[in-house]
């Protein structure tokens, strides 16, 4: 990827001390179990924080403060120009629909935060809270992208960053709401199943963002696509089942195979066209 010419996103903090507290669970084989739990059957990441919370109590969120260039490592700094990125062909896709677009925080962290959706050890992997409009990351996901799941490349990392941000997009759009709205009527089979359709859409959203980043600013390189397809088929629900139980349950799939991954952010990418992403919960005002 070329971002050497990209702007550090503003809405950027960094998390200095705090951590989990010492408990049952915390570190070796509890960070372990949360792993297989969180990142290989791909739960919801407010179910296994309330969880972890319980077991051991709320998290210490630390201290923050805004990053910079000058208190940020080479894939903080990295992880700041993604975000900035999605900045720009955001807020220029919703001006398409006649709408503001509101740029979401992110928080950088190490080890464990707190967020408005409860307290998160960094082995549950990148995830987006909805009610402070955050996407939470602690950068040392990458190291497991690149060694665990063997996906090479800066555009593989892009891509996690992309599709969270897609969620703040679903988040902005209502689509969140109408899905989590709905839980309460279906059997957790059937909630499954749109929560599938929410997952498709965020990389049919994170493959839209590559499209136009790359019209904007030329950010793409020979590579950078391929590298994105085998980050989302390294975290389709069979391959993370397959991988983490040896079996395959598809009525326990919460973010869909890894060919379902790979066809939606390449739709994303190879149409660049916002409405063509209706998975089967429609795109909100897009729709329209």
């Amino acid at each position: 990827m070329r971002l050497d010419d990209e702007q550090m996103s503003d809405n950027v903090e960094k998390q200095t001390g705090g951590g989990m507290r010492k408990g049952v669970i915390g570190g070796g084989v509890g960070a372990i179990i949360i792993f297989v739990i969180a990142l290989f059957l791909k739960q919801d990441p407010q179910t296994v924080m309330q969880a972890v919370e319980q077991v051991q109590g709320p998290a210490d969120g630390g201290t923050t403060e805004q990053l910079t260039k000058e208190n940020s490592s080479a894939i903080e700094q990295f992880s700041s120009k993604v975000l900035h990125s999605t900045e720009a062909v955001w807020t220029d896709q919703f001006a398409k629909l006649g709408m503001t677009y509101e740029e979401p925080r992110m928080r950088l962290f190490t080890d464990a935060t707190v967020s408005a959706c409860g307290a998160a050890e960094s082995a549950m992997g990148p995830f987006y809270c909805p009610a402070d409009k955050k996407v939470y990351l602690d950068v040392s996901f990458f190291n497991e992208l690149e060694q665990r799941f063997r996906v090479q490349g800066d555009f593989a990392k892009a891509y996690v960053i992309a599709h969270e941000v897609g969620h703040h997009v679903q988040n902005l759009l209502g689509i969140s709401r109408k899905v989590q709205s709905m839980r309460s009527q279906l059997s957790e089979k059937e909630y499954n199943k749109l929560s599938v359709m929410l997952e498709l859409q965020a990389d049919f959203l994170a493959g839209l963002w590559a499209n136009h980043a790359d019209k904007m600013r030329s950010i793409l390189e020979a590579g950078d696509i391929e590298s994105g397809l085998s980050a989302a088929s390294a975290v389709g629900d069979d391959k993370l089942q397959q991988a983490g139980t040896g079996q395959i349950v598809p009525d326990a799939f919460t973010h869909g195979t890894s060919a379902q991954r790979m066809a939606w952010f390449k739709k994303g990418y190879e149409t660049g066209d916002l409405s063509q992403g209706d998975t089967g919960i429609g795109l909100g005002r897009a729709s329209n």
